[in-house]
């Protein structure tokens, strides 16, 4: 799929890869609508999108509120005249704590952005796709998704459920002219933890770990566009362990183990019992 004279809708397009993305459609020529729940940080895009700005149209809405969603592709067609891609980015990590010590509410809240909040976007443009030349949904998933991260428990099972739904659909569609990537990024530069309400306790935030850029991961998932990719692992170490992970997944689980248990133990905290559960905020 070309990029130019296309129009895309990216979700998180305020901060780290979402925002990433948004610029580098800009500048292949695209037209791109800017999604994200905080405002500010779509303003921050478009004050980096200089001269491309008049391409870009901001989009401020809750991933997880369906009548915003549903409302969106009148928004964008109204705005660029059509729409051609989806890149459903946004989404937020939980508090690095077991599944016993995690919160309903924040297990709720969690699923509702990472997959509810694709689902959301993909039912809402997936009938505008059907009727184009050609169209493109990317759903990102994570490495999390197909490898277990003690102290993401719930945070992969949402990026897990995202990987079965992106392939179900590609199935779906394989007759049809709407093709269909998933994305699996390793470790990414970004503030995910801080734009996700989360703070790192004791001196773990200070370790070293290799991690790809957001530049060249929103690279990639173009790449994987343009190349009408089935998937696309994003990083060394996500390439790494969904081969180990394959050929044995029980040494790759014990392998992530070994290196996430300081963390863990790190954040070990009293947890209250949850209450009703919470309004949950995409990213």
């Amino acid at each position: 799929m070309k990029i130019a004279n296309k129009t895309f809708v990216v979700t998180g397009g305020g901060n780290g890869i979402g925002r990433e993305l948004v610029l580098q459609l800009l500048g292949m020529g695209a037209r791109v609508a800017a999604v994200d729940i905080d405002a500010k940080a779509l303003e921050e895009t478009k004050n980096l999108a200089g001269s491309q700005a008049g391409k870009l149209t901001l989009h401020a809405l809750n991933i997880t509120d369906r009548n915003a969603v549903e409302a969106l592709p009148a928004s964008v067609l109204a705005a660029h005249g059509s729409v051609d891609g989806l890149i459903n980015n946004a989404g937020i990590i939980q508090h690095f704590v077991r599944f016993n010590d995690l919160l309903m509410s924040e297990i709720e809240r969690v699923m509702n952005i990472n997959f509810y909040g694709t689902v959301n976007l993909t039912k809402a443009f997936l009938p505008y796709f059907l009727e184009r030349p050609e169209a493109h949904i990317v759903n990102v998933s994570s490495m999390g998704g197909f490898l277990p991260v003690p102290g993401q428990t719930m945070y992969g099972a949402s990026k897990a459920a995202v990987k079965l739904f992106t392939e179900g659909l590609h199935s779906e569609l394989l007759d049809t002219n709407v093709g269909v990537t998933v994305v699996f990024p390793g470790a990414i530069g970004t503030n995910i933890a801080a734009n996700s309400g989360i703070q790192v306790m004791t001196g773990q935030e200070d370790a070293k770990y290799k991690t790809t850029s957001a530049v060249a991961a929103a690279a990639a998932i173009i790449a994987g566009i343009e190349k009408k990719k089935y998937r696309v692992l994003i990083g060394s170490d996500a390439k790494m362990m969904d081969f180990l992970s394959r050929l044995m997944p029980e040494r790759a689980a014990k392998i992530i183990y070994a290196q996430m248990k300081a963390l863990l133990d790190s954040q070990r905290k009293p947890r209250v019992k949850s209450g009703p559960s919470q309004q949950p905020r995409s990213m």
